[in-house]
C-alpha cells in the first residue's frame, strides 16, 4: 500500500515509508500510568502522512529510518490523516540505527529496551526479635465495674 492510497478511518494498513521529521516528545498521564507520545512525518514515493508514535516507539524510530507499518489505522486530527498501529498493529524498522528494531505493542515485554519500572524489593519475614517485643502498660483498674 501507499501513502496516497490512504482512507480516514482505514484500517489493516501495510506499508513501508521513510520518517522525514519527528516532533517533540510529550508526556501524559492516564490511569496512573506515564505515557510518552510523539508525532513524525513519514514519507513514500506518493506524498507523506504524520504518524503518531507512542511510548517505546518514541526511543525505537528516528529520522532516516525505513519503517515498516503492519496493521496500522488511520484516523483524522483536525482535519489531517494520522497513522498509528494502535493496539494491534507493529512498528517495525527495517534500515536504521535504533538498537530495538522491532517493536509489538501487544506484548510489550518483549521489547530489549530497560524497563521504566522499579525492582520490587523482596518481600521478608520479621525476625524473631522483631516479633517478640514487649510494651509495659501500667493499668489503673476502676473497682466499682469489677464483680
Amino acid at each position: 500500500m501507499k501513502i496516497n492510497e490512504l482512507q480516514v478511518k482505514q484500517g489493516k494498513v501495510e506499508l513501508t515509508a521513510t520518517v522525514k521529521e519527528k516532533g517533540d516528545v510529550r508526556e501524559f498521564n492516564k490511569f496512573g500510568k506515564i505515557g510518552r507520545v510523539c508525532n513524525a512525518v513519514i514519507e513514500d514515493e506518493t506524498g507523506a502522512v504524520t504518524l503518531t508514535l507512542w511510548n517505546e516507539q518514541v526511543e525505537m524510530v528516528n529520522v532516516g529510518d525505513t519503517i515498516q507499518i503492519e496493521n496500522g489505522y488511520v484516523g483524522e486530527y483536525q482535519g489531517e490523516k494520522q497513522l498509528t498501529t494502535g493496539k494491534f498493529g507493529k512498528l517495525t524498522v527495517i534500515n536504521g540505527n535504533t538498537p530495538n528494531t522491532n517493536m509489538n505493542l501487544l506484548n510489550t515485554n518483549t521489547t530489549t529496551y530497560p524497563s521504566s519500572q522499579k525492582q520490587k524489593e523482596p518481600i521478608t519475614s520479621p525476625t524473631k526479635k522483631e516479633t517478640q517485643k514487649t510494651e509495659n502498660y501500667n493499668i489503673k483498674v476502676d473497682e466499682e465495674f469489677i464483680d
